[in-house]
């Protein structure tokens, strides 16, 4: 897999600058740490860094993804917060163990279209109810955690871009204010499939402002529904979301699932 993002951003700020001496607003493009995050994100998905293995260190991934060493150390910590990887002081960076036989929940890879569509089939049966309960029963310290994911998704907004770590990290935090650990079990059981589904929807949403605006709408929506107590409005704005979510990345043509 070849890397040239360090070039890439050169080639987007000389752009930029370009714009900018024409009197044209400059485009928005990812930020560098975005993008390593997703380039590391696919090694470990696909296993080029396999599950239980030691990451090569910043100096040595700094030099493999052309970047600085802040930019990876930001990366890295950004994989920590989804769960990917983990640190052990004085050792290193290690890609978190994902155990089907020894963990209580283990899915199949996706391989297909379909997979993505039965994913999000799932998700709609167990998400909803968990932010029914996050509204019941959530505490200042997990509302905090949500709305520091929201502020996250705005922030990217605004960039014109779209984190799908931070997408994960906000229905996380929903699953763990519902103050059940067999919702939270489940998502980090289901976290590669999710971000593979998040990645595409990701793409689907590049082109028009007002799409990321309305996705970052859909999770305020929730935000708000659960801060209030709101359990029904909850459990509604996150099937809505999620039912959203898919067709728009499916351009509203449901697959037929029944052979």
């Amino acid at each position: 897999m070849t890397m040239e993002i360090h070039q890439d951003d050169a080639d987007v700020e000389q752009s930029g600058a370009s714009e900018k001496s024409a009197g044209r607003t400059p485009s928005k493009a990812p930020k560098l740490v975005d993008k390593v995050f997703e380039q590391l994100q696919e090694r470990i998905t696909l296993g080029e860094f396999p599950s239980g293995s030691k990451l090569p260190g910043e100096h040595d991934l700094a030099t493999l993804l052309g970047v600085s060493r802040p930019v990876v150390r930001d990366a890295l910590g950004r994989l920590r917060e989804v769960g990917l990887v983990y640190s052990r002081q004085g050792s290193g960076t290690y890609v978190r163990v994902f155990d089907a036989q020894k963990t209580s929940l283990g899915f199949s890879p996706v391989k297909t279209i379909a997979d993505i569509q039965r994913c999000y089939e799932f998700r709609l049966t167990i998400e909803p109810e968990a932010a029914f309960f996050a509204a019941q029963r959530h505490d200042d310290a997990s509302l905090m955690k949500i709305r520091a994911a929201l502020a996250e998704l705005r922030d990217a907004t605004r960039d014109q871009t779209h984190r799908a770590d931070v997408d994960f990290v906000f229905h996380r935090s929903v699953a763990e204010a519902a103050n059940n650990h067999y919702y939270t079990a489940c998502l980090d059981a289901l976290r590669q499939h999710i971000a593979v589904g998040m990645k595409l929807h990701g793409l689907s949403l590049m082109g028009p402002l007002i799409k990321l605006e309305q996705v970052y709408d859909e999770h305020s929506d929730i935000c708000d529904a659960i801060a209030g107590g709101q359990a029904e409005l909850a459990r509604t704005r996150m099937y809505e979301h999620l039912e959203g979510s898919r067709n728009r990345l499916f351009e509203n043509k449901v697959l037929d699932l029944s052979r």
